[in-house]
């Protein structure tokens, strides 16, 4: 009798408190939906622009296709870089501007000396293999067979990006003779790598701005600069940069964009970009409406997904919350706004957030069990539509 009235309790005690399931996956926002058009398709500073949507652009080499399947923001098109199992992968562009001699350079005849470029990058969910080798360049080339004073590497190192600066000039002479001539160029070094795992697994499956900063020493000075920030962050520089000694004659002319893996890809994945901007000022994200609608990844484990949250700050830390959302559970998308949500803090009363401001988010996600996610780390960074005047970047710049 006793041994019966055990093993009903035992069922009683199962059906009352099941195994509780994991929690699921910590999401992220994939994208926040920009205006169109951006301000950087009209601003003067702008050298080149290319959402990847409407009418392709010409380039003077190119190679992979332009796919719908993936954008940011979730509409358009965006450049796919492909890598079949042990390929050193396709999906490139190169530009060519100023004082370039090779092509017909776009703003022809001008000098530039500090230059920014921008692009939002992608990698399949579960990306595997670390980085693969090569993302982007700004060079300066000086003749028509593509000798280069200096080199502005944004490589892969491991699951991290880094910059890798490199010099073709000694005593005030480019010394190399060709495109990538490696036994000519000097290395201004390659390290601290960025904090920022872009190429792991955690960090896949949603698209991350990338931004780099290349300005030419003053001939004679060692006071060149190089930086890079990711998805908001300053995670590498390289200061008092010799880039060219005392040459003077080219400027930065080319950015090319990259999908080189020097070993192959261990399997068969993709990765996207979008939004590749070049110009003489700071970039930053995309900029959006100030009631800007995010989108959220797929969900991710056990179960289904009841419902999920997200909050926006003023800072990458966090510490000036000044919206946060009910729950959401019928939409990949909301709105934010003041009927999905409240604004708190320095926005509280509010129905829009600020202009000209710059934005971060953090997510949750629940499954149908019950169970929360933890919240992700702030990311995402968006800019809202400046209230007639023009908006700067990072407010990073020194």
């Amino acid at each position: 009798m006793l041994h019966r009235h055990a093993l009903i309790a035992c069922f009683v005690m199962l059906v009352a408190f099941p195994a509780l399931a994991a929690p699921p996956e910590v999401p992220r926002v994939d994208g926040v939906v920009p205006l169109d058009p951006q301000p950087e398709a009209g601003d003067p500073a702008m050298i080149w622009y290319d959402d990847f949507d409407g009418p392709a652009r010409s380039y003077p080499e190119s190679n992979g296709p332009l796919v719908d399947a993936e954008a940011y923001g979730g509409s358009g098109r965006s450049l796919l870089n492909h890598y079949p199992k042990g390929s050193r992968g396709e999906g490139g562009r190169k530009i060519f501007f100023g004082d370039s001699p090779a092509y017909k350079p776009v703003r022809a005849g001008e000098k530039f000396e500090d230059v920014y470029w921008r692009i939002y990058l992608k990698m399949q969910y579960g990306w595997t293999g670390g980085g693969p080798a090569k993302l982007s360049r700004a060079t300066s080339l000086v003749s028509s067979n593509w000798a280069q004073s200096m080199i502005s590497h944004v490589w892969s190192s491991g699951e991290s990006l880094t910059l890798d600066p490199a010099s073709g000039v000694v005593n005030g002479e480019v010394v190399t003779t060709r495109y990538n001539d490696f036994d000519n160029l000097h290395w201004l070094g390659n390290k601290p790598v960025s904090r920022f795992k872009i190429f792991s697994a955690e960090e896949s499956g949603r698209w991350v701005c990338v931004e780099a900063h290349a300005r030419l020493n003053t001939p004679g000075e060692k006071d060149g600069l190089n930086q890079l920030w990711i998805d908001g962050r300053l995670e590498a520089e390289r200061v008092n940069l010799d880039w060219r000694g005392t040459y003077d004659e080219y400027g930065i002319n080319a950015v090319f964009l990259e999908a080189y893996w020097n070993d192959g890809s261990p399997v068969t994945q993709d990765r996207w970009i979008d939004n590749f901007v070049v110009s003489t000022h700071p970039i930053g994200p995309v900029t959006c409406s100030t009631n800007p609608t995010l989108i959220r990844t797929p969900y991710r484990g056990d179960g289904s997904l009841a419902a999920w949250r997200v909050e926006i700050a003023e800072d990458e830390n966090g510490s000036g919350v000044v919206w946060r959302s009910a729950d959401v559970t019928n939409s990949e998308r909301v709105d934010v706004n003041e009927q999905n949500g409240e604004f708190v803090g320095t926005h509280a009363g509010e129905t829009r957030l600020k202009p000209a401001g710059v934005y971060f988010c953090r997510i949750r996600q629940q499954s149908d069990s019950g169970e929360w996610s933890a919240w992700s780390e702030w990311h995402q960074p968006f800019k809202t539509e400046p209230a007639g005047t023009r908006i700067g970047a990072w407010g990073l710049l020194r």
